[in-house]
């Protein structure tokens, strides 16, 4: 189970390097075929499968997605001759603490009336469904925000409003909810600053930075609530595991 967490997990690398949608990628499919390769035989060291990562394991797990990435990515670019890529050179980012205030953002809206800001979304004075996917149109972003929008009467019942983010441009976000007829916006992070805050940015030199799939609860005061880490995974039961937990933090 840990292996096959880990091999689909790094397949968000895989979708924004070679997305057959968009006709600017930077890498053919034998390179991110090649690349893929090497990162599942990477994983099969990763023993981690936490849903929700405590304090305590951030830097651990911080340490284990930057060699898995950079040791995969290496030995993938070697075998094409693309030597450049170095161990040191993948990043990523730590979590947040929960429990503590959410880090702050104002970022551009895929409804395209300006920015929406943290503050902004606590002031309605409802609960914030965060969640950070890697890229529009690909298969598990779309299965995901559907479930978002199967489950949304379940949210606004609860008093919590579902908000996406990703380093993807304000018209391919603004595409992505006409398409599948969304209820809820996306947010555009361009050179990922706010997926570094929230821990959820992986940076490939050569290749950019992207959001990985992590979903984050923030309640109406503005604290960071829970962390979703292993989404994965889990795609296609996802809201239905967000929306049990929002019903835990709001009896507790």
């Amino acid at each position: 189970p840990s292996l096959r967490r880990s091999v689909i997990c790094h397949q968000n690398i895989f979708n924004i390097l070679y997305d057959k949608k968009e006709k600017s990628r930077k890498m053919n499919s034998i390179t991110a075929f090649v690349l893929l390769l090497a990162m599942a035989a990477k994983c099969a060291s990763l023993t981690h499968s936490p849903m929700q990562m405590s304090a305590s394991s951030h830097n651990e797990i911080r340490g284990d997605r930057r060699s898995f990435v950079s040791q995969g990515g290496t030995a993938a670019l070697s075998a094409i001759g693309l030597t450049a890529f170095t161990p040191q050179t993948a990043k990523a980012t730590a979590l947040p603490p929960t429990d503590t205030k959410a880090p702050q953002f104002e970022l551009p809206n895929s409804q395209r009336e300006g920015t929406t800001s943290l503050l902004s979304l606590t002031k309605s004075g409802k609960w914030t469904v965060l969640y950070f996917y890697p890229g529009a149109f690909t298969q598990g972003c779309t299965l995901e925000a559907r479930g978002f929008q199967r489950d949304i009467d379940q949210y606004r019942a609860l008093g919590t409003q579902i908000v996406g983010v990703s380093v993807d441009s304000i018209e391919k976000n603004a595409k992505f909810c006409s398409s599948e007829g969304l209820d809820f916006y996306m947010l555009t992070d361009e050179g990922g600053r706010v997926s570094q805050l929230y821990g959820s940015s992986l940076t490939v030199p050569g290749f950019g930075t992207f959001s990985n799939r992590q979903t984050y609860i923030i309640d109406d005061m503005g604290n960071l609530r829970w962390i979703f880490t292993d989404v994965e995974s889990r795609v296609a039961k996802h809201s239905s595991e967000v929306l049990e937990k929002l019903r835990e933090l709001k009896t507790a």
